[in-house]
């Protein structure tokens, strides 16, 4: 069983703060309600300590362990999206942009031909055809992914 699954919940949603130990406002260091590892309540009360409170931008990073960039970042995203835009958002392409079938049907020819191609070999391959970086980890996991024996 978890020792604390709402950090667990926090951590698989992207929005567990990686520095709780940073946040000094006093009501997260004396008021249980006030996590210092949920990050968007974090951001929250930090914008609105500076909107409510005419706190100076400064003094509400300082005491909410965020940088200035951080601040004007979750400010613009609160003013466009509300409480959702202070949600992380994942990081990085949202599909397998780069290893497309085509690609990917290299792969499979080559490895048809010969078994014991390393994928370091395969993605060498690929950006030679296709004129494309793929890290032979990326082909693996894909490759994998389709069910066929990896090469050895």
């Amino acid at each position: 069983m978890s020792e604390d699954p709402k950090r667990e919940a926090l951590q698989r949603q992207g929005s567990l703060n990686p520095r709780p130990e940073r946040v000094s406002d006093p009501l997260f260091t004396v008021d249980e309600f006030f996590d210092p590892h949920d990050l968007v309540q974090v951001k929250y009360e930090m914008l609105r300590r500076v909107r409510r409170e005419e706190k100076t931008v400064v003094e509400a990073c300082s005491s909410f362990g965020l940088s200035r960039p951080s601040f004007y970042q979750a400010r613009g995203c609160f003013e466009q999206e509300g409480l959702g835009g202070l949600i992380p958002k994942k990081r990085g392409p949202r599909s397998r942009h780069k290893l497309t079938e085509e690609v990917m049907a290299l792969v499979q020819s080559e490895l048809e031909k010969d078994r014991t191609l390393a994928w370091s070999e395969l993605s060498e391959k690929v950006k030679s055809r296709f004129g494309i970086e793929v890290h032979p980890r990326s082909i693996e996991r894909v490759f994998k992914g389709m069910k066929k024996k990896p090469p050895s």
